[in-house]
């Protein structure tokens, strides 16, 4: 018979955080910890406990003498791990989160503490940084070439908080330079943290850090590593070991210890925005730990996001900005043709492969000089989209009212639906009658084809899709890649065809996005007195296309963000998407206690192609409803904290039509 449970001398109770991913259990607990655990039970490691019946996993979050639970404490049943994975700084980083985005902590520790591994625990994490390699003298000039750079180089080293948005020149290598900053703080004693959007990013980062340190001196958190890697180097981590480290969007959870740099790269990217609740976004992680652990931070990209701008002009962060004259020696030369019908009709060279004339030249220049030219499309495929010829209306399938298009391969060109896969050789509008069809834009395989045609006899290279180059051979070729699969290489020329159909988008961020997207390619064309040239078929008039041709991302994004203040749209104010059936949503009004100045706009419909998550029933409960609410700017989690109470709530009154609640969401709609 085994002995009765004794519980420990010092400390007895324990306050634990069940990961139920319930928000109305989303609190802690007291138990009580057996003296044969009382070692053991620290603060910040896994433990198993027995709630509602049931053994689950749950966190230690503190010890405590006595309880105010009124009635019988149960026991901890047994610790997980005795590594402490849930330090102080990670518990207060959750909770801040926790209440800014209105989510449950165990959601957020999902991302935050990857999933234990038993084998990962036996790798040995003691060997300090430097002892796994040898750091060479990293080379910090690159930052003397933008205004106050080395003073904030300066500031960084000295162990003090700075913070910046740095805008990269046309030309400059963000890897290099930041590889060298990062290097120099841990090679100093400090920690460094880089976060930037995919794997093509990471795989270039670690390229240049491995130019200064060993490749084991390197910390690489993505989520292609197993579960076993990843956790092994997470654990690396907690110990202390791995102090350079590098990843994708949950890297920016990493318990760096003596964290004195963080860096989030083109923090306008969605790949930074976690798909799953409570949809936190790695950008708002990062700036929550520069203020909670005081760490110097860097928001690098060619262009500046609305959000940037925002910290920039309420001088929590400054502006990293290179001169114009360096811009006017890196940049490319920028030039705009408009990209209407009637200009390309009259263009000769136009109706033959959608090129007008000066881009075909700046083609032609680069291809003679035997360097690569590129050709930026914003859709992969052959014909993605078709409409009708007469009168422009979207061609759908008689089916299931997919739209059609021209995959490439298909028989006699015959339009196919692109959801369900029918082909439609006799297509009518619905709208018209006609049998006309026209191409709404044309995919990155048509494009090459018909470059391939105006340029006989030059190889044309197609990167896109799942065929994505990360590099091609300098010499004569022309590329044709859709935005963000852009080989990297020095090329002579780069032409952006089809901008309408990305300015086009209907979309909060599509101006900043598509200047984004344009910035990546001129940023691979040579400089301009080494002839590189960049076209852009987009009206020369409107305001996004003069900022990239002068090249003036500062004035682009005070200019977005000025937009939103006057139609109040974040960052400008703070915003939640609160989407469900119309019943939950009535529910949620009724009972939600929102904080004073906050606007309740809809019920809308959902955004094109958004639905809810999990089982529901559109015939039962009907379509659908998104509502937005608006409160001005002020404490960051004023809002989330009155959302979280309301989810509570809804889970008390235990109604089960599912409530999707999203703050700051990246797409209103």
């Amino acid at each position: 018979m085994a002995s009765p449970r004794v519980p420990a001398e010092h400390l007895p109770v324990a306050r634990v955080l069940p990961l139920l991913g319930l928000a109305h259990l989303d609190r802690p607990f007291d138990y009580r910890v057996p003296a044969d655990l009382d070692a053991i039970a620290q603060p910040g490691v896994r433990v198993r406990i027995r709630f509602a019946g049931r053994l689950v996993d749950a966190l230690l979050l503190e010890r405590v003498a006595h309880t105010d639970h009124e009635g019988q404490l149960s026991w901890i049943e047994r610790i997980i791990s005795p590594d402490v994975v849930y330090p102080p700084r990670t518990a207060a980083l959750i909770d801040a989160l926790a209440d800014r985005y209105a989510g449950n902590r165990s959601d957020l520790v999902r991302a935050a503490v990857p999933s234990r591994h038993a084998r990962a625990e036996e790798a040995d994490v003691s060997v300090p940084w430097e002892d796994l390699g040898e750091a060479g003298e990293p080379d910090l000039s690159a930052w003397a070439a933008y205004e106050y750079g080395q003073s904030f180089v300066d500031a960084v080293l000295a162990g003090q908080t700075a913070r910046a948005v740095w805008q990269i020149a046309p030309g400059d290598s963000w890897a290099d330079a930041l590889a060298a900053l990062a290097v120099k703080v841990v090679i100093d004693g400090g920690g460094a943290l880089i976060v930037v959007p995919d794997q093509r990013d990471v795989d270039t980062l670690e390229a240049a850090l491995r130019e200064l340190v060993g490749a084991k001196q390197i910390t690489v958190l993505t989520a292609a590593q197993g579960p076993q890697a990843r956790y092994r180097r997470f654990l690396s981590v907690l110990a202390g070991q791995g102090r350079l480290v590098i990843g994708t969007r949950s890297a920016a959870f990493a318990p760096v210890e003596d964290l004195r740099l963080a860096v989030i790269l083109h923090d306008g990217d969605d790949n930074l925005v976690d798909p799953r609740a409570p949809y936190v976004h790695a950008r708002e992680v990062l700036t929550t730990r520069s203020a909670q652990e005081g760490c110097s931070l860097i928001l690098a990209g060619h262009t500046r996001s609305a959000e940037a701008q925002l910290l920039v002009e309420s001088g929590w962060a400054h502006g990293l900005v290179a001169a114009r004259e360096t811009v006017r020696r890196k940049a490319p030369l920028i030039r705009a043709v408009g990209d209407s019908d009637f200009e390309l009709e009259r263009d000769p060279l136009a109706a033959s492969a959608r090129l007008p004339k000066i881009a075909f030249e700046a083609l032609r220049g680069a291809l003679d000089r035997g360097e690569p030219a590129l050709v930026q499309v914003p859709r992969k495929g052959y014909v993605p989209t078709l409409a009708c010829g007469s009168c422009r209306a979207p061609a759908r399938c008689r089916q299931c009212n997919g739209p059609l298009g021209l995959p490439a391969g298909t028989d006699a060109g015959v339009p196919t639906c692109r959801w369900c896969g029918a082909p439609d050789a006799r297509h009518r509008c619905g709208e018209c009658g006609s049998v006309k069809l026209r191409a709404v834009v044309l995919g990155a395989d048509r494009t090459a084809e018909e470059l391939g045609r105006a340029f006989p006899g030059v190889r044309v290279i197609t990167s896109g899709g799942n065929r994505v180059l990360d590099t091609v051979p300098q010499g004569k070729a022309l590329v044709v890649a859709t935005p963000g699969a852009e080989p990297r290489a020095t090329y002579g020329a780069g032409v952006l065809l089809d901008t309408w159909a990305l300015l086009g988008r209907q979309d909060l961020r599509a101006t900043e996005d598509t200047l984004a997207k344009w910035a990546a390619v001129a940023t691979l064309v040579a400089p301009a007195f080494r002839s590189g040239e960049v076209v852009v078929v987009a009206d020369p008039g409107l305001p996004v296309v003069q900022s990239f041709i002068r090249w003036d991302m500062v004035g682009a994004a005070a200019r977005e963000l000025a937009q939103r203040r006057d139609v109040g749209f974040p960052p400008a104010v703070h915003m939640a998407a609160v989407d469900g059936a119309n019943a939950a949503l009535d529910a949620f009004r009724e009972h939600a206690d929102l904080p004073p100045g906050v606007e309740v706009l809809g019920p809308v419909d959902l955004p094109p192609g958004v639905t809810l998550p999990g089982d529901y029933d559109e015939a039962k409960h009907g379509p659908p409803q998104r509502l937005l609410l608006r409160a001005p700017l002020g404490p960051r989690s004023g809002l989330g904290r009155s959302l979280r109470a309301a989810v509570v709530a809804k889970a008390g009154r235990r109604e089960d039509l599912p409530l999707r609640i999203q703050v700051d969401p990246v797409h209103i709609g």
